[in-house]
């Protein structure tokens, strides 16, 4: 198990490293979690909810995602309440003071089965669990569902990780390890210091030192990786850099207050010819090439958001101007006319917004949608018509409430559709030479050659020289900053008191 002294200490990434590592090795590596917080979502092949970050675990694991290796997952909404997803499912909305009371024991009942699945699926497989947040939130530890009741049921050895970038490393180690309970103290053989600048044989007393100390070893030191790797939850998307801060293309991204699902904005990070500027509230739009409205967990209320911040008559007067606004998910219904919620469902009690406001989207797409308490939950895979090009496929997930239909606004829903599924997406220009558009699929910047031809319509009303379609999709990259990363673990992390089998 690798557990860390908070969040963002690096687990995520450290049990992804653990994964290819052991996978190299010939074993077969099981990624675990518990229970995780997280709006960055990924479905499986059967429909399954899960968070991403297991999803990219088992890429790393080279194993195909499953909603096992991830049995409880909660997505804020607000309001101190959580939908609350069981392997994959949603089965309700928990309170924040009412969650351990409700949901502890049909929460174990979860893991526990989301572990004998994952097991019988992989007999002769070795888990790599990940823990969440702390260990140690001494208000938490008699209901903790998924660090270490977890790691004492299955006898885990497990891996301390902290974040030395922070600053105060020390006191994050000793802290932790002195508010283990007794029984829990034994678990931990050893320590890893994670994101550490400079050469590691400067930390040669450090580790002396915490070694007399805590008598743990201190089995590595990594270093700072410069690559773009995706974030672990949405605290790290306060971090993110953007990638390419001289990039010719400009990507404005507002960060909504539900903002969900922003891997999908991964691919464009990791293009060297494009900057992603991610628009803080109350900063304002400027003049980007393209601006992308990306996820949202609670779509009524970003809508209000946005007409609260005045960031919709900046986007009204962007696109007088020319200017490209793409929408995903969420993105996609606040783009449209209307947004009906007569069941209340999105947002609930204290999320709601005057009318006027909160149901007349921007009406920059002719459509209505209508929110219901059936979620969409599928693979897909699609041809896409638009831009205008040779047929390309594309593969994604669809994950959302409510159903989007277009309005005849002088114009057929045929020319206006993006892919060859007519409830997926549509486009329109602007009369200023500009361009909406939207879709429900998720990963659709995953497509390399989809992902360029967007780019290329940018780049050709800048005069800028166009980019070859590329044959490699994003996942291609991500394996190899995955290899990356396990190169780096392997030469600076002596895994062998992880991994022998003594009980």
């Amino acid at each position: 198990m690798v557990l860390g002294t908070s969040s963002g200490a690096g687990k995520s990434l450290m049990s992804a490293a653990l994964c290819r590592v052991l996978r190299r090795h010939g074993e077969r590596p099981l990624p675990f979690k518990g229970q995780n917080m997280s709006l960055n979502a990924w479905v499986d092949a059967d429909g399954g909810e899960m968070a991403y970050s297991q999803a990219l675990q088992a890429w790393a694991a080279d194993l195909e995602p499953v909603a096992a290796m991830n049995p409880v997952l909660l997505k804020p909404q607000g309001d101190s309440t959580s939908e609350v997803i069981h392997l994959g499912r949603s089965v309700g909305i928990a309170r924040a003071e009412f969650y351990y009371r409700d949901w502890f024991r049909p929460g174990w009942a979860a893991i526990r089965t989301g572990l004998d699945r994952l097991q019988a699926a992989h007999p002769g497989g070795r888990l790599v669990l990940e823990g969440a947040g702390s260990p140690v939130e001494v208000n938490l530890q008699p209901r903790d569902l998924t660090n270490l009741r977890l790691a004492q049921y299955l006898r885990a050895r497990c891996l301390l990780v902290a974040d030395i970038e922070r600053g105060g490393v020390f006191a994050q180690l000793v802290g932790t390890l002195a508010l283990l309970r007794p029984v829990e103290r034994p678990l931990i053989r050893g320590i890893l210091i994670n994101r550490f600048r400079g050469r590691p044989e400067l930390f040669e007393s450090g580790r002396s030192w915490l070694e007399r100390e805590t008598g743990i070893p201190v089995l590595g030191v990594m270093p700072w990786l410069e690559e773009l790797f995706p974030p672990e939850d949405s605290l790290d998307l306060l971090e993110r850099r953007g990638g390419q801060p001289n990039g010719e293309i400009t990507i404005a991204v507002p960060r909504l207050p539900s903002l969900s699902n922003f891997s999908d904005l991964d691919p464009l990070e990791a293009e060297p010819s494009v900057r992603l500027r991610w628009l803080r509230p109350g900063e304002a739009l400027g003049h980007p090439d393209a601006v992308v409205l990306a996820g949202s967990k609670q779509t009524l209320r970003d809508l209000a958001w946005l007409y609260d911040t005045g960031l919709d008559q900046q986007l009204q007067t962007y696109l007088t101007r020319g200017g490209t606004l793409f929408g995903i998910c969420g993105g996609l219904q606040m783009l449209g006319r209307e947004l009906l919620d007569p069941e209340d469902l999105e947002g609930g009690e204290g999320n709601r917004h005057p009318l006027s406001k909160a149901l007349q989207g921007l009406d920059l797409l002719p459509i209505q949608t209508r929110f219901g308490s059936r979620k969409q939950l599928a693979r897909r895979q699609v041809g896409m018509r638009w831009p205008a090009g040779p047929a390309l496929e594309l593969e994604g997930f669809e994950l959302h409430h409510g159903r989007s239909r277009w309005l005849e606004d002088g114009g057929t829903e045929a020319e206006a559709q993006l892919s060859d599924d007519q409830d997926l997406g549509w486009w329109r220009a602007t009369p200023q030479g500009g361009v909406v558009a939207g879709t429900y699929l998720h990963g659709i910047f995953e497509s390399g050659a989809w992902r360029r031809r967007w780019l290329n319509e940018l780049r050709r009303r800048r005069g800028l020289e166009v980019l070859p379609e590329l044959k490699e999709n994003h996942a291609d990259q991500r394996n190899r900053l995955l290899e990356k990363l396990a190169d780096s673990f392997e030469r600076h992390v002596d895994l062998e008191p992880l991994l022998r089998r003594d009980g």
